[in-house]
């Protein structure tokens, strides 16, 4: 496909609340290598065929259109993306991209060791690592399969390969790791990354959530604040962590003994919702796209592209931007979630 007419590049994508979307999540496999509890049901999901995920030259193809109505900003998930074959050439063909300037990439870290290095002279340039414990015994149950030791070698290794960004991810669950929330911030001050916790959610028509193991925002908060007692929680402007994504930060008045800051987010879609400063849409691997992440309707963008070209698939992406919702209707007892798998699209 050539370049995309430079005069859909004046048009902001701009949905009917007047958000701007500047931002895309893209899964690039809906397979992965761990069975994590918040993600995936212990029944499993419907996988897609391998013969309708997008090949590089699509998705590539799609991103252009992306980047012509105003996308900067690509971040690739999964499944897991690093289990897709030649990650790293799929990376370079999307700096290649003109108009994206920034790329990350979400992991679960099994294969970072190996991949750390070579993606990021690819040309990624944020990392955000799953990391729920620091216990090898709970990592296990969480994952269902996965090895400690790995990930936090893979931490390592994209330590060394410097990457512009390096933030932990954990999912905050009541009775699980919620006595873990200050030694995971420790760990990752320790090495200048960025703890984040994330609210468990309603996905898979709730078949992912318990009642009860939901542990808010405030309460993250709190069991940070009373981990390192003495030092006084102050909101954040997130600095070099801000991202696109939709975190808010805090950090811990005054540095550590070194003089580091003490930073660290939380992204609470469960009870403090941060809808309306959405600035993203999902597109899943096989060419889905996703405006609200509650929700299970979609678009197909391949069929379009292979359809109509480059002008339907941009005018696909404005209609769907345009019916995108104010937010979402997500329960604090599991309700409103949609029938999609957090896997599926990429969380």
């Amino acid at each position: 496909m050539g370049p995309v007419d430079a005069a859909a590049r004046a048009l902001p994508l701009v949905d009917r609340q007047r958000r701007t979307i500047n931002y895309l999540r893209v899964s690039v496999t809906d397979r992965c290598n761990y069975r994590c509890t918040y993600c995936l049901p212990e029944d499993g999901v419907e996988h897609v065929d391998r013969a309708d995920i997008l090949s590089f030259e699509e998705l590539c193809d799609l991103l252009r259109c992306f980047a012509a109505v105003g996308v900067r900003r690509v971040r690739l998930t999964g499944g897991e993306p690093t289990v897709r074959r030649d990650l790293a050439a799929l990376v370079r063909m999307v700096r290649a991209v003109g108009g994206i300037d920034e790329i990350a990439l979400s992991t679960n870290g099994h294969l970072l060791g190996e991949l750390a290095a070579p993606l990021r002279a690819a040309g990624v340039d944020r990392l955000n690592v799953s990391l729920d414990t620091l216990d090898a015994a709970r990592f296990s149950a969480i994952t269902r399969r996965g090895q400690l030791a790995r990930v936090l070698g893979g931490i390592e290794a994209a330590r060394a390969a410097g990457f512009a960004s390096i933030k932990i991810n954990t999912v905050a669950v009541k009775g699980f790791n919620d006595g873990e929330l200050g030694a995971l911030c420790a760990y990752a001050w320790e090495r200048d990354l960025v703890p984040r916790f994330i609210e468990q959610m309603p996905m898979a028509g709730g078949r992912t959530f318990i009642p009860g193991e939901l542990l808010s925002a405030a309460e993250i908060r709190a069991a940070i604040g009373a981990h390192f007692a003495g030092a006084a929680l102050i909101p954040d402007d997130g600095g070099s962590a801000r991202g696109a994504g939709p975190a808010r930060y805090w950090r811990l008045d005054g540095g550590d003994r070194r003089g580091r800051g003490r930073r660290f987010g939380i992204i609470s879609p469960m009870t403090e919702h941060f809808c309306d400063t959405c600035n993203r849409v999902r597109l899943s691997a096989a060419g889905a796209l996703h405006s609200c992440l509650g929700y299970d309707d979609a678009v197909d963008l391949r069929c379009q592209l292979r359809a109509g070209g480059p002008d339907a698939v941009i005018a696909a992406i404005r209609a769907a931007v345009a019916q995108k919702r104010d937010g979402h209707r997500f329960g604090l007892l599991g309700l409103g979630g949609p029938r999609k798998a957090m896997i599926q699209i990429g969380g």
